[in-house]
């Protein structure tokens, strides 16, 4: 594959995903994809069958790993952003990804797309830095995805809730420090964590919390050990690339 082949802009380049020939389109200008993503794909659960949607689907990584890592009939990915909305169709493109369609919208607008309780599995690595905590020398774009002014935790967890099914699965991967506020968000919502586990660098710093939570279902969760994403060196570990750990 060859950028030019693509039509990349200028500023754009094809990362390799590196799993399963997967590629992506990234752009030095917008917010690009980090280790969050690939820790919540490799977390999720789609069964066979099944309709998801990503909320806040950014460069697409996620849906595009989904594909291949669970047994999805369909997946549906909302961002607000249109720069961003237009490079995860490119990348669409690129892999030959049919089951995959992103919408550049509000996601609380999804009822113009979606009927309420209609979804088997919402995901989503949201902005989880809170409104005021920006750099200013940050662009818009990327402000957008990693501060929640434009989707508050609260909103997040109510729409989540409302797309899925009695008995479907919500999928998040939220700032370790606020792991508090997301899991009374959820049960505010009807959405109990069932499992949960957190994220370490290789110098044990707790960074990440990933949950998995069910509309309806009933109390008690499963706490996972904690995942050690790099090594001593900063180097991301390749089991974590492959989703071994979650096997």
């Amino acid at each position: 594959m060859t950028a030019k082949k693509f039509d990349l802009k200028e500023s754009e380049r094809l990362d390799d995903l590196q799993f399963e020939e997967l590629k992506v389109v990234q752009d030095e200008r917008l917010y690009s994809f980090t280790s969050d993503a690939v820790v919540l794909a490799n977390f999720l659960k789609i069964k066979r069958g099944e309709r998801a949607v990503e909320i806040g689907s950014g460069s697409g990584v996620i849906s595009i790993l989904a594909t291949k890592k669970t047994n999805a009939k369909d997946i549906v990915g909302f961002e607000i952003q249109q720069g961003l909305f237009e490079m995860s169709n490119k990348s669409l493109e690129i892999n030959d990804i049919q089951n995959v369609k992103f919408i550049n919208d509000d996601v609380r607008n999804f009822r113009k797309y979606i009927e309420c309780g209609s979804i088997d599995v919402v995901f989503s690595n949201p902005p989880y830095k809170k409104e005021g905590a920006a750099e200013k020398n940050e662009n818009i774009s990327k402000a957008i995805a990693r501060h929640e002014k434009s989707l508050p935790l609260e909103d997040l967890a109510k729409t989540a809730s409302l797309m899925l099914k009695f008995g479907g699965r919500a999928y998040f991967v939220y700032d370790a420090d606020r792991s508090a506020e997301m899991i009374c968000a959820l049960s505010k919502n009807g959405l109990e964590p069932k499992r949960m586990f957190f994220t370490e660098n290789g110098k044990g710093r707790v960074i990440l919390f990933v949950v998995e939570a069910v509309k309806g279902g009933k109390s008690g969760v499963k706490v996972l050990p904690n995942l050690i994403t790099n090594d001593r060196d900063g180097k991301y570990i390749q089991e974590i690339k492959d989703g071994v750990w979650n096997k």
